[in-house]
């Protein structure tokens, strides 16, 4: 690992200059701190696999890429290639390569990172598979067409839901406070929607989500400071 750090300080360096990018950019991208840039690319620490994946996202580039030694001549072939891995290496298996490799340890955690957005994306369709299901069902047997799109309204919070799980478990959680914000307003929606008939009144449940929305900005950025505090 020791070996390890001169290689990605090297590559964060070499990919944020040719964004035209400083570091205090760059951190405020990661939200760290400008501090923890400069030591990730003096090679005094290296980012957590995590903030990795945000770094090869930004830039564009894989998690490989950010731990393997590339010249200059090899980062422009390097964009051009295709990024896909062997099938036996997508399968998420009990324990990582028995491979003496940093760089093949990145790799089969780049490989799961695919994989698990993969299984995200199949529950996310699997819950608007049931919301056509129910549409079906609702447009044969019921009267009242008022009600015929509410499975897809609803799908929608639902799907928030799931992403919010997989997300929690899996990727990134500041984009947590993006999806809980898509849930806030999906489920006020399908309330109003479903309790129209009752009373116009209803719309006024929409205001709950100004001080709900007003809150969670307020943790997201507790958050961010608490985490830059960390770094310093």
């Amino acid at each position: 690992m020791q070996n390890l750090k001169p290689v990605i300080a090297k590559n964060i360096s070499n990919l944020r200059q040719k964004k035209n990018m400083t570091q205090g950019d760059l951190a405020s991208k990661l939200n760290y701190s400008d501090k923890a840039v400069s030591k990730w690319e003096r090679a005094e620490s290296i980012p957590d696999i995590a903030v990795l994946k945000e770094i090869a996202d930004l830039f564009d580039v894989t998690l490989d890429y950010l731990v393997s030694d590339n010249t200059e001549q090899e980062s422009s072939a390097f964009e051009s290639k295709n990024t896909s891995v062997p099938e036996e290496e997508s399968e998420i298996t009990d324990n990582p390569p028995a491979e003496d490799s940093v760089k093949a340890k990145f790799t089969y955690i780049s490989s799961k990172f695919r994989t698990h957005g993969f299984i995200t994306g199949m529950c996310i369709i699997l819950v608007w598979l049931i919301a056509t299901l129910a549409f079906v069902v609702i447009n044969i047997f019921a009267n009242d067409n008022f009600f015929l799109w509410l499975p897809f309204l609803y799908a929608i919070p639902i799907s928030a839901i799931v992403w919010l799980v997989f997300n929690s478990i899996w990727f990134n959680k500041r984009r947590n406070y993006f999806i809980i914000s898509l849930l806030m307003w999906s489920t006020l929606i399908s309330f109003i929607v479903t309790l129209f008939p009752l009373s116009n009144r209803v719309c006024f449940i929409l205001l709950l989500g100004i001080p709900g929305q007003v809150i969670i900005y307020m943790w997201s950025n507790l958050k961010k400071k608490v985490k830059i505090e960390e770094t310093k």
